[in-house]
């Protein structure tokens, strides 16, 4: 069976890469692409694709968790193909239906072989996503944060700026950032919503 692909991503170059590898593969075929999460929920809508292969990050208007939200069905499968493979990226973008998550620095063959799996419904993540979700799951690698941080992700999560954060505890906005990027490391993020998302999903926040 041909496995019919839309294609999601917004940097045109990248696209193209994927239009010429995907066109040496056997038994799949790109009937179309986009490079915009509302393009690519028209578009899947329209052709129907048996999968997705959609990027995380769009540009303006929604990025590629939403707009996977919003295309996935049982005959509809998105297959995340990114560079972002935090613990929130992938938790928001398995929650909102992707059937599988992929590397962009994955070989050919295993993108060739998630694709089927992913159209036949079947889990497909590249090795260190697949690890990080099993730890996750096994309860390992939980973050240990410091009262301190506890407090300042309970800031952050009420939406405060740095300079608000560090009035609200008596402390500098240097000490605020210094306490930021530790908070991000141990949370295996890189923006101030990764931080909250993950923080609420592992119940870090009071």
């Amino acid at each position: 069976m041909t496995v019919r692909i839309l294609l999601c991503d917004d940097h045109a170059v990248v696209r193209a890469g994927l239009l010429a590898l995907l066109g040496s593969a056997d038994g799949i075929e790109v009937v179309g692409e986009a490079g915009r999460g509302e393009e690519a929920v028209a578009t899947a809508a329209k052709l129907k694709p048996d999968v997705v292969l959609m990027d995380l990050q769009l540009g303006p208007g929604i990025d590629g968790v939403e707009a996977t939200r919003r295309i996935a069905t049982p005959d509809v499968h998105v297959l995340v193909l990114t560079t972002y493979d935090t613990d929130a990226d992938i938790t928001r973008a398995i929650e909102a239906g992707a059937t599988g998550y992929l590397l962009k620095a994955e070989r050919p063959e295993e993108l060739f072989a998630a694709i089927h799996a992913a159209a036949q419904g079947r889990t497909a993540l590249s090795a260190p996503v697949a690890g990080r979700v099993m730890d996750r799951m096994r309860g390992a690698g939980r973050p240990t944060l410091t009262d301190r941080e506890r407090d300042i992700l309970a800031q952050l999560a009420q939406g405060l700026g740095n300079r608000e954060i560090a009035r609200a505890l008596f402390i500098s906005e240097a000490t605020v950032k210094t306490h930021l990027g530790r908070i991000y490391a141990k949370l295996g993020v890189e923006t101030r919503s990764g931080a909250v998302a993950v923080a609420k999903e592992q119940r870090l926040l009071p």
